[in-house]
This record gives structure tokens, C-alpha cells and sequence, in this order.
């Protein structure tokens, strides 16, 4: 995990230090839930004390090398720069009368504008310890854009001074501590806790012995179980890394055993993963942060993005049945399987997600879900002897719900430097219009440069951080044209997500191939060949948002909408393998993607030539299956 997650690079061995973080990180969850029975402070007060212990907890257990986690102990200078950062994140709240009011008027103190400096640059290196140098460089790029916007030709501006730059970050309501920390602070926070308290009762091993249960019978079922397992798992997940190997640890060896090539069970593996963070309800907790950017309920959220998750994991799904009948890959046996009665006795298990789902569906705040799923899958944990805590493991496990949440904490409050660097020199808008130069004014070319862009900026980025940026700087471009809003950004959160498996960055695909022991990039490459849906759908639901329930969505609609949609994948996921009911030529490869995406494009004409041609190639398929003998057709039974 260490060596692929910049998450899980920490201290192991904290010696004394270890009571410290221990009585810090259970203190921020008892605070966290504390604020969300009783309400939470106001924004800035809020944010500074879920900020200010977070950067504090990052510099106690994040070493400033990451070859440095196994020296026991904190050296003097982490410890000095903890208290530091706890220092200038409270600093707000001992002056957030005079912060608020008097500062506006008479202008900010020296001491102030030290304050501020500090605290800028103590949350840039704590973000760089936990999360990585990618959001770390676009935001000093934005501060640098900042200060020297007059020197900047096309999309320059009138340039600030440090102070000025430096307290508007620091002590305002829209940069630091602007709506990602904002969310991050209220809703996030509770979601990943919920995911800490699954991972005690184990559900991540009951949600692989159901995806093995259900599909490990079939034409290549360990992948298949791999892809369903971390589409699961994807639901109270925040990041394609640990989920790829969290999951992989466990599936790409058995899918390497089956008989798949390394390369590709690290693909699927990295491809399914990669998914979680598209998967309802939580979306790499990025839905909070979008709910608030475009004024839709987080509940509805969840609803719009059931259709668009659903084909891609589809497609993956598909994808890797036809590599599994393309190298003659059969199922496992019955007596290889989980049994069916061990898995109804963990049906308990699924109560959390139930409840979590089933009262934001009608209508409970996304906050008092998260507390009645939490308050449940608390007292499902001692319904049995390993998942029964003590209180030490009860304070243990209020501890880890900090660990878990530092990464979002720092993605967030620097995403939120770059999204208050935006707000306040006006580069959204002065990049749409370069992108909309660029392309001419041709809608297409729009889509199609903006996706570059969200693939570009989302490398090596979490996922909370990866949407406020291309939500910030990408999205204005398609804002521009008659586009539903939720349709724009869904639009740029799946682009940005998919970085993690686009080659050359491909963060998921590396950790697979790290366990599979692959070649990386060819990881990635074929990573995206199964994950081809996350390249396509976006342009259909931008185009016909009648996949994101917009538009004229009613039953009828909605359902052929998306039976051709599946059909579709099933075509595309064909070509792209290149093999269908029997190994498909070139020609037949271009002509069943070709049809794929006219049965993906929800319009009944332009659906209907893509059945034809669907039609076409599978009786061609069939009839050349039919006379290559009873050993070919044996070789591609299910």
C-alpha cells in the first residue's frame, strides 16, 4: 500500500507519540459527530478546528520522506511544525470576531498576515506528505497565478501582493476554507467514518464472497467476481489506489490462478476499482461537494448517477467475459465457492448500506443518514466474536476514522486554494473561452478539449480535489452551451476519474501491476480498453441527458434508452477485446464499434441502425462458429 498509495506511507512505529495521535484523532471524530447531532459551527470555526487537527495529525504521522515510516518515533521538527499548524488553524478561532469584522475595515495585522503565510504553506507540505506533489504543484501554480497575473499574457489579470493573496486564502469563507472543506467538514467526514466502521464488521470480505458466490461459476468468474467485489466496495470507498489494492491483494492472484494473463487482472482489477468512485452513494465523496456546486440534492445526486455507473460497469463486466471465452477461461467448480448458508448468516451485513441508502432516498439530510447507518453498523459489530470491540478498541476505532479522513481533509483544503485562486482572478470564465476559441465554437471540439483537460488535471489527484478542480477550471466551457448543469459535471467527473487508469500516470493501474507483477503500462492501456464506457458515456449524456434522468426521462424512454445503451457496451466491449461469439477480424472490430455507439446514443433512429448492424455482425458471428466444428463451439460455451 505504502509503495503505490501516498495515503498509506506513514509512521509505523510512533513510540510514545502514539497516545498523542490517538487522543487527537479520536477527539476530531468525537467532535465530528458531536457537531453533527447538535449543528455545526460556523463555517470558518468549523473548518479550522476540523483543519487545524487534521494538518497537526498529517505532520505526527506522515515523515517528510516516505522512506522514513519505520524510524521510531516523531523527530523534533514534525512535532514542531504539528503544533504549528494547530496553532494558525486555531489562531482563527481565538480572533474570528475581529478576523470578520474590524480586519475588513482597518485591513489586517502584521501578525495576521504571518499567521496566514504560515498556515498556506504548512497545509501545502502536509498535502504533499499524504497526498502527493500533483495537487501540490497546481496549487502553487494558482498561487503564482495569483500574485503575478499582470506578467501573464491572454489570461493575465491585475495581479495581488502577498498579504492581500495570502489573508484571502487564509481567513475567508471561498478559498481554504471554501465549500470542499466546507463539506468536507460536515458530510464527508461522517461517510468515511461509516466505510471505517464497515471495514471492522468486515463487509469488504463478505462483498468478495458474494461477487464469488454470484459470478465464480460463470465463463471467468474470478474477474467477473473482482469487477462485481469492487463495484461493491466502491459504495463506501473514496479512492481507486486502496481500493485496487485492498481488493486486488485477494482477487488478481486468484485471476492470475484461473488462467488470466497478469497484465490483464491487474487491468480489471485497477478498471473495477477505478469505478468505485463513480458508484452511488458515495462517489469518492465527491457527490457532497457537487451537490453544493450545482444546487441539486445530494439524494438526487445519487439517483442521476445510477444509469451512467451501471453501463460502466457493464462494459468492464463484459469486457472481461469475452477476454475470459477469448482464452478459453472457465468458471470455478461448485466446492470452490463460498457457501450459501455461511453467506446468509453475514446478511446482517447489508443493514447499514440499506439504511444509509433508504433514508436519503426519502428525504432524511445526507447527516442524519450517515448517523443512523453508523449508530447500526456500530451495534451489527458485536453480534460477533471478531468484530466485538473493547473500549480500547472502540477509542481505536474513533482514531482510524481520522486516519482514513486526513487525505480528503488536505485534498480539500487545497483544492480549495485552487478554486479561490479561480473565483477571485476570474480564470474559469477566461478559460472556457480559450477552450471555446480553440475549438472554434464547434460543441463537439468543446467536449473533446475539456475531456483532455479533466484527464490532465485529475493525474495523481484524489477524487474530492480531482472534481473541485476540473469543476473550477474545465467545466465553465460546457456551461457556456445549452447543457443541463448536472450533465456538465458529471461530464468532468468522470473525466477526471479516469486519469487514475489513462496511461502515463494511471495510479491504479501501477498498484495492480505491482501486485500482478505486469508491465504497468500495458496495465493501463488495457485498463482502458475495458473501462472504454467512462470515454464514452460522458459525451452521450451531455449530448442526451436522458441517461442522467434529464429531459424527456420518463419510463418508457428511459428503459430503451438504456437496453440499446447495454447492448451497446456489449458491442463495443467486443471490439475492443476483439472477440465476440468467436474471435472478430479488424473489420469486424471497427464495424461492431461503430454500432456500439449508435445503440449507445439514445435516439430511436440512430438505435436502431446500431441494432442492425449488431444484428449483422452476431449472425456472421454465428454462422462462421457454426462451421468451425463441435471443438470450436465446445471451446466458447459458457
Amino acid at each position: 500500500m505504502a509503495k503505490y498509495d501516498k495515503e498509506s506511507a506513514f509512521r509505523t512505529n510512533l513510540g510514545p507519540w502514539g497516545w498523542v495521535t490517538l487522543i487527537l484523532g479520536g477527539a476530531l471524530t468525537i467532535f465530528q459527530l458531536y457537531t453533527a447531532f447538535r449543528g455545526a459551527y460556523v463555517s470558518l470555526i468549523q473548518g479550522a478546528i476540523h483543519l487545524g487537527a487534521a494538518l497537526c495529525l498529517v505532520y505526527l504521522l506522515y515523515p517528510i520522506k516516505s522512506s522514513m515510516t519505520k524510524n521510531r518515533g516523531v523527530p523534533w521538527y514534525d512535532a514542531l511544525l504539528a503544533i504549528a499548524a494547530l496553532f494558525a488553524n486555531y489562531y482563527i478561532i481565538y480572533n474570528y470576531n475581529r478576523l470578520i469584522n474590524e480586519a475588513i475595515i482597518f485591513g489586517f495585522t502584521y501578525m495576521d498576515q504571518i499567521v496566514a503565510t504560515a498556515g498556506v504553506l504548512l497545509l501545502l507540505e502536509a498535502t504533499r506528505r499524504v497526498v502527493g506533489l500533483p495537487i501540490v504543484i497546481i496549487a502553487i501554480a494558482a498561487l503564482l497565478y495569483g500574485l503575478f497575473g499582470q506578467f501573464i499574457p491572454i489570461i493575465g489579470h491585475a495581479g495581488y501582493d502577498w498579504p492581500t493573496l495570502a489573508t484571502e486564502m487564509f481567513y475567508s469563507s471561498s478559498s481554504i476554507f471554501g465549500i470542499p472543506i466546507q463539506i468536507s467538514s460536515t458530510y464527508i467526514y461522517l461517510f468515511l467514518f461509516f466505510g471505517v466502521i464497515l471495514v471492522k464488521t468486515n463487509i469488504g470480505q463478505f462483498f468478495n464472497d458474494i461477487a464469488l458466490r454470484l459470478t465464480g461459476r460463470y465463463t471467468g468468474g474470478t474477474a467477473k467476481a473482482a469487477v462485481a467485489a469492487s463495484g461493491l466496495q466502491g459504495m463506501v470507498s473514496g479512492s481507486s489506489v486502496a481500493n485496487t489494492v485492498g481488493s486486488g491483494s485477494f482477487t488478481i492472484p486468484m485471476m492470475k490462478n484461473a488462467g488470466f494473463k497478469p497484465h490483464f487482472a491487474a487491468a480489471s482489477e485497477a478498471s473495477a476499482s477505478t469505478g468505485g468512485q463513480i458508484m452511488p452513494p458515495i462517489m469518492g465523496a465527491a457527490a457532497f461537494i457537487m451537490a453544493s456546486y450545482t444546487g441539486i440534492p445530494y439524494n438526487e445526486i445519487i439517483v442521476i448517477a445510477i444509469i451512467p455507473a451501471v453501463l460502466y460497469f457493464a462494459g468492464v463486466f463484459l469486457g472481461t467475459h469475452f477476454e475470459a471465452r477469448k482464452q478459453g477461461i472457465m468458471g470455478l467448480k461448485k466446492e470452490e465457492l463460498p457457501k450459501t448458508k455461511k453467506l446468509a448468516k453475514r446478511i446482517d451485513l447489508f443493514l447499514p448500506l440499506v439504511i444509509i441508502i433508504g433514508f436519503l432516498l426519502i428525504g432524511y439530510t445526507p447527516t442524519y443518514a450517515a448517523l443512523f447507518a453508523i449508530g447500526t453498523a456500530f451495534v451489527i459489530s458485536f453480534f460477533r466474536n471478531d468484530t466485538r470491540m473493547s473500549l480500547k478498541g472502540i477509542i481505536k476505532l474513533l482514531e482510524e476514522g481520522a486516519r482514513v479522513a486526513l487525505p480528503v481533509i488536505a485534498a480539500c483544503a487545497t483544492a480549495g486554494i485552487i478554486a479561490g485562486t479561480v473565483t477571485t482572478t476570474g480564470l474559469g470564465p477566461k478559460i472556457a473561452g480559450g477552450i471555446i476559441d480553440l475549438a472554434q465554437g464547434q460543441f463537439f471540439l468543446v467536449m473533446f478539449f475539456t475531456m483532455i483537460a479533466c484527464i490532465i488535471l485529475g493525474m495523481g489527484l484524489p477524487t474530492t480535489a480531482n472534481y473541485v478542480v476540473t469543476a473550477t477550471m474545465a467545466a465553465p466551457a460546457l456551461l457556456a452551451f445549452d447543457v443541463p448543469v448536472i450533465a456538465v459535471h458529471m461530464f468532468v467527473f468522470y473525466f477526471g476519474i479516469v486519469a487514475d487508469i489513462t496511461p502515463p500516470v494511471c495510479l491504479a493501474a501501477y498498484a495492480g501491476a505491482g501486485i500482478a507483477g505486469a508491465n504497468p503500462m500495458k496495465a493501463g492501456v488495457t485498463a482502458v480498453k475495458l473501462a472504454i464506457a467512462a470515454f464514452i458515456i460522458p459525451y452521450v449524456f451531455v449530448s442526451q441527458p436522458i441517461l442522467l434522468l434529464q429531459g424527456d426521462a420518463n419510463v418508457m424512454n428511459v428503459s430503451i434508452a438504456v437496453v440499446t445503451a447495454l447492448l451497446g457496451m456489449a458491442s463495443i466491449s467486443a471490439a475492443m477485446i476483439g472477440y465476440f461469439v468467436s474471435k472478430v477480424n479488424w473489420l469486424e472490430r471497427i464495424i461492431l464499434f461503430a454500432g456500439g455507439l449508435l445503440l449507445v446514443y439514445p435516439a430511436y433512429m440512430i438505435s436502431l441502425a446500431g441494432l442492425a448492424i449488431f444484428g449483422i455482425v452476431t449472425v456472421l458471428q454465428l454462422i462462421r462458429n457454426n462451421k468451425s466444428g463441435p471443438g470450436q463451439q465446445e471451446a466458447t460455451t459458457l
